[in-house]
């Protein structure tokens, strides 16, 4: 054989378990390609793990009920009492929160579609709304209260109403309340500013709807021309509508309440919203 050629035999160390005494080198040569290969597998690092995207629950909300849920004039962001709510029960529960702007009178046909998660839009409880949809434990109690042009001294009551025009939010608890008084003419409107701005107009005599919705816009708007008279008409309690469907949705919104009720974000939201601490 030819000094250097790949068949120049060697021998190995006597005593290894298992090796011929006697190898030829490409049979070692080939040993150690095998040896670098397995080597570099192990040396091999796998891609990195994506992020995993956020979880997002999509919100549906009739953002023109101030001071539950309105747009802000110069952020253009949805912001109100329960705007501040479900973005803290979203924080909670480590999910990303996304509103989405609808017809209240589309709220639960929406979550009936699963086009959205939640409703939150200061829904009242109802047994009517209850067969359609689950509701999250109560998170603010309301309720029904009627406004007059602020020279108006003969509508103090809700028995004065009787033969009256009204006008009311559709799909609300005010416009179901409202079609009960006898003889009164009934006009719907999209939202509650539409409704207030027909008093003012003075296309009805009066308006009806949620007594802090009232509140509010005399506060902000109405001051010099309207005003909240007589007693509120029903005591009533809001929740945030989730699909039959989706218990598990509903279980984790419950203790997202449950916990900032607990640690005190619940009072410090209703506090910049009403300037008084939840009722007990």
């Amino acid at each position: 054989m030819r000094s250097g050629g790949l068949l120049r035999e060697v021998y190995i160390i006597e005593g290894v378990i298992g090796v011929p005494k006697k190898v030829g080198i490409l049979s070692i040569f080939l040993m150690f390609l095998l040896a670098a290969g397995l080597t570099g597998c192990g040396q091999q690092t796998s891609k990195p793990a994506e992020t995993p995207k956020a979880k997002v629950l999509k919100v549906g909300s009739e953002t023109t009920f101030a001071p539950f849920e309105f747009q802000d004039e110069k952020s253009k962001e949805y912001v109100g009492f329960d705007m501040d709510l479900i973005r803290a029960i979203g924080k909670e529960m480590g999910v990303e929160v996304q509103i989405q702007s609808m017809g209240f009178d589309g709220l639960i046909p929406a979550l009936e579609a699963g086009n959205i998660d939640v409703a939150i839009s200061g829904m009242t409880i109802t047994a009517e709304r209850a067969k359609k949809v689950d509701f999250s434990t109560p998170y603010y109690k309301s309720g029904l209260s009627m406004v007059v042009k602020v020279d108006n001294d003969t509508l103090k009551t809700f028995k004065d109403l009787e033969g009256k025009r009204i006008a009311v939010q559709i799909g609300t608890t005010g416009a179901m309340e409202a079609k009960k008084i006898k003889d009164a003419t009934i006009r719907e409107f999209n939202n509650a500013p539409e409704a207030f701005m027909e008093l003012k107009a003075g296309g009805v005599d009066a308006v009806v709807n949620d007594l802090p919705v009232n509140e509010y816009y005399i506060a902000q708007a109405g001051g010099k021309d309207a005003k909240v008279v007589g007693e509120p008409l029903t005591s009533e309690e809001y929740g945030i509508a989730i699909s039959k469907k989706n218990t598990e949705t509903t279980e984790k919104v419950n203790k997202a309440i449950e916990a900032l009720k607990k640690n005190g974000e619940y009072e410090r939201i209703y506090m910049k919203w009403f300037g008084k601490k939840p009722p007990q």
